[in-house]
């Protein structure tokens, strides 16, 4: 057929050649399916930005708020941006026993708020490259201010000095965040304050945390019952490890702080390793698991501020992620007390308040210039040798590390370094970290035989089992005369990072 058509009338008109009936309606068919698709496709993003916005005010309505400071002499914090800013945040887990929690001893054991079982100052980086966990001793004396509780229009008077836990007792968490802020000389941003519940839950959310233990452990204060070793640990023995006081050291606060900041290292693994906060169901799972036992301050109840700390955390090396202990001494008037050390203390806020690493030292002034000869300082430590005799210092090597003739490879290792008692002991169970423990009196030889081994100084822990020093060598010591870099803690404070990994006595 020619390129003309005929028209209705008759005609011919020019045009293109007609196509085939057949063609109009494949066309007419593929249109129709890529409209439906897109039809398709607009309805489920439209069902799943519902589903995201119910969930989100689903999250948000479980959060409670109470005011960021209720000491009226203190200004707040300005205001900061969440992704970019140093930031402080106080963390604590109330021991309130009402509703869930009053089956851990009865309501009659806390009013109100209740006492702050755990007390932990985290500061994040600018740079987003460093966390720093400063734990507060739950018994440690310190000045409280003034603090106006709102609910009730009490003002509760100043304590010269007070139990820091109890702190929450004057009108909610605002009064422990303004002692804090006066303790440290900081201006904390926000809080989060979680009860039982938070840790219980949140570790079955987790599918639990390995926690490691040098010996079998009965509490019947805490309910705590665990055997030698590496246990995986949620709901009540989770809480439980957390508040056991008995469990672990002396009985006192140490040992419960050590063990805390050991299970929050175990748990930063655990989500590192698992790439946790980048799975987005998961994370709103957690967020779940949170925001239904957590108190915040009104500026930091939405969902959104939390996710951006959440994004802030997930790309820190752990070996920059630290957990320290508030410096400690005891008080003047009663030794059985804690008070704060306040000359080591000093220069940990500073370095907080600066967002400078913390233990960073300051630039070494340049020699003014003298016809004389200068003495050049050296930061290598004093010779241990100097101290004591190592070859009169009784020392055992055990092998937990799984490698045969590890406890025989260190006793050579230490009788070169002039330790000639070093022998091998009895064998032990596998232990996944190297461990140094003395008995009274051992403390600086063991001190020394660390730092000849590169063990680091969370590790080393005293033992009434122990005469002299016992090396006890881990999983993560299988081969080599000395351990590679663990963290990067300072000397000077006590505590450890998030990539070490520590067994408690």
């Amino acid at each position: 057929m020619s390129r003309r058509s005929v028209t209705a009338g008759g005609g011919f008109v020019v045009g293109r050649p007609t196509a085939p009936a057949g063609r109009h309606l494949g066309a007419k068919r593929r249109n129709a399916a890529l409209l439906y698709t897109a039809i398709t496709l607009s309805i489920v993003i439209l069902a799943g930005l519902a589903f995201t916005a119910v969930q989100l005010m689903r999250l948000q309505g479980n959060i409670v708020t109470e005011p960021l400071n209720l000491n009226t002499d203190q200004a707040d914090a300005l205001p900061v941006d969440l992704s970019s800013d140093p930031l402080q945040i106080l963390v604590l887990g109330t021991d309130t026993r009402t509703g869930q929690d009053a089956q851990y001893g009865g309501e009659d054991l806390s009013a109100g708020s209740g006492n702050s079982d755990v007390m932990m100052l985290v500061h994040l980086s600018a740079d987003r490259e460093r966390v720093s966990v400063i734990s507060f001793p739950r018994d440690l004396l310190v000045p409280i201010p003034e603090c106006y509780d709102p609910k009730t229009e009490t003002v509760h008077p100043a304590q010269e000095l007070g139990q820091v836990n109890g702190a929450l007792g004057s009108g909610g968490p605002g009064c422990t965040v303004a002692t804090i802020n006066d303790i440290t000389g900081l201006q904390i941003d926000h809080f989060m304050m979680a009860d039982f519940d938070a840790v219980k839950e949140l570790s079955d959310t987790l599918g639990g945390v390995d926690v490691c233990v040098n010996e079998p452990v009965d509490d019947p204060y805490s309910g705590l019952q665990l055997p030698a070793g590496v246990s995986n640990i949620e709901g009540e023995q989770a809480l439980a490890f957390l508040r056991t006081r008995h469990g672990f050291g002396d009985g006192g606060d140490a040992g419960r702080i050590r063990a805390q900041q050991s299970f929050l290292a175990s748990m930063a693994r655990k989500i590192r390793e698992e790439g946790t906060l980048g799975n987005l169901p998961k994370v709103y799972k957690i967020a779940e698991t949170i925001t239904k036992n957590l108190t915040v301050d009104e500026e930091l109840a939405d969902i959104p501020s939390l996710l951006k700390i959440a994004d802030r955390l997930k790309d820190v090396d752990l070996s920059k992620v630290k957990f320290i202990t508030a410096p400690i001494k005891p008080y003047e008037l009663d030794p059985n007390r804690l008070v704060l050390d306040e000359e080591k203390a000093q220069p940990l806020f500073e370095a907080l308040a600066e967002d400078r690493p913390i233990g960073e030292k300051g630039p070494t002034p340049s020699a003014e210039p003298s016809g004389s000869p200068t003495t050049t300082e050296t930061t290598e430590p004093v010779d241990p040798s100097l101290q004591f005799d190592p070859g009169a210092i009784p020392l055992t090597v055990t092998n937990a590390s799984g490698t045969p003739g590890r406890d025989e490879d260190i006793s050579d290792v230490l009788i070169d370094l002039g330790y000639v008692q070093a022998q091998p002991g009895a064998a032990v169970e596998e232990s996944p970290t190297t461990q140094i423990f003395y008995g009274s009196g051992y403390k600086a030889v063991a001190d020394a035989v660390a730092s000849e081994l590169g063990v680091a100084g969370v590790q080393v822990l005293p033992s009434a089992a122990v005469i002299g020093v016992s090396v006890e060598i881990g999983q993560n010591f299988t081969s080599g005369d000395k351990l590679g870099p663990q963290g990067d803690l300072d000397s000077d404070f006590s505590g450890q990072t998030a990539d070490q990994v520590t067994c408690q006595s």
